[in-house]
């Protein structure tokens, strides 16, 4: 049995140690944003109810979809850096980028240089899509994070990452390992609203049909959320986890992540999800279970 623990979109913060000229253009507004909303609605004290339930349930592995970040500055990615060390050791914590993460052009250098442990393949390069063999499980991470005008908040993988990420699916497979994709945006049509969508999700789905995969995690929607969508030999389980630290003030599910029972073996993975949130009471309880073995086609 294969633990795996995901959440995603924490939201860090508080904001700090920026210079006004780092709020020109699309961060001026998300700052605004911040101000009015974003810091009332991600609590600290929730994430950290939620961390300390995590290592309760001892996780074989933690995948954090994105988002880590409000409006991309270099510090809020030290503050990254410091918040995925409590996760856990790095060689046992994966993660992807978000919309917030690559706010901005000027987001993107420090975003892959301070996270690059977290991101990187097996063979050190860090480098999207990367790949992560842990245990029965080949973790392939893609990243849908790319700089966008303000008020938008698009994903975009691209076609020769796409590409790419098939053929690790193709050898997740021949290396017989049950093959779990990390993402930030849902990535299939109709999988977030406009100005919200991954823009080529059409073209990662197409992928998908053709190659298959075992389990999609993503983030982004901060709500909970479950597709399923066809594959080449079963039909393949995409499942979106709330935000790991939304409170009351916040518009979505409070804070929630999700732990992955995976068992079984390659072309027939037995998957159980297990739904795990903050309540209003202040603990953090199971709220469903749900099971995610794949239907043959």
């Amino acid at each position: 049995m294969f633990k795996l623990a995901h959440l995603s979109d924490p939201h860090l913060g508080p904001l700090a140690g920026f210079s006004l000229h780092q709020l020109l253009g699309k961060r001026a507004t998300g700052y605004v944003n911040w101000r009015r909303k974003r810091r009332h609605a991600h609590d600290m004290d929730i994430l950290a109810r939620i961390v300390a339930d995590i290592h309760a349930q001892a996780p074989d592995h933690v995948a954090c979809t994105g988002d880590v970040a409000h409006i991309g500055l270099p510090n809020e990615f030290k503050t990254a850096v410091s918040f995925l060390d409590t996760l856990g050791p790095r060689e046992a914590v994966s993660f992807v980028p978000g919309n917030h993460d690559a706010y901005a052009r000027s987001s993107l250098k420090a975003l892959a240089s301070l996270l690059a442990p977290w991101s990187a393949s097996d063979d050190g390069v860090a480098a999207y899509p990367w790949y992560r063999r842990r245990g029965p499980v080949a973790l392939i991470g893609v990243s849908s994070a790319v700089p966008t005008l303000p008020l938008m908040a698009t994903g975009r993988v691209g076609g020769e990452q796409i590409a790419r990420t098939g053929a690790l699916l193709d050898r997740a497979r021949d290396e017989k390992l049950i093959r779990v994709i990390l993402i930030h945006h849902p990535p299939y049509v109709g999988g977030a609203k406009r100005g919200r969508e991954l823009v080529d999700a059409a073209a990662f789905e197409g992928m998908l049909k053709q190659k298959g995969a075992d389990l999609v995690l993503h983030g982004h929607n901060h709500m909970f959320s479950l597709a399923w969508r066809p594959g080449p030999e079963h039909d393949m389980p995409i499942v979106g986890v709330p935000s790991a630290s939304l409170g009351p003030l916040g518009h979505g599910e409070l804070g929630t992540w999700h732990l992955l029972h995976i068992d079984g073996h390659a072309g027939k993975p037995q998957i159980t999800l297990e739904q795990r949130g903050f309540e209003p009471d202040g603990t953090v309880m199971l709220r469903q279970t749900i099971a995610l073995h794949a239907k043959p086609v």
